[in-house]
């Protein structure tokens, strides 16, 4: 997974997969999925992302499964 943020355009991109994009669906005016051929989801673009996400602070947690 990569995340990349372009300042001049407050935009942030999440690549998912290096699949080709096959179809970019609208879920408002600021987020946008992309897909591969299959549907999946391999990237999701946010405009307007200092507004819309907390892009200023980025972490990574893993939760391991839980033995019963």
């Amino acid at each position: 997974m990569k995340i990349k943020y372009f300042e001049d355009t407050d935009t942030a991109l999440l690549e998912f997969s290096e699949h080709s994009v096959f179809e970019t669906k609208e879920i408002n005016q600021n987020i946008f999925l992309d897909l591969d051929e299959a549907g999946n989801l391999i990237g999701m673009t946010i405009e307007h992302a200092m507004l819309q996400a907390n892009i200023n602070e980025v972490s990574f947690q893993q939760i391991s499964r839980q033995v019963a």
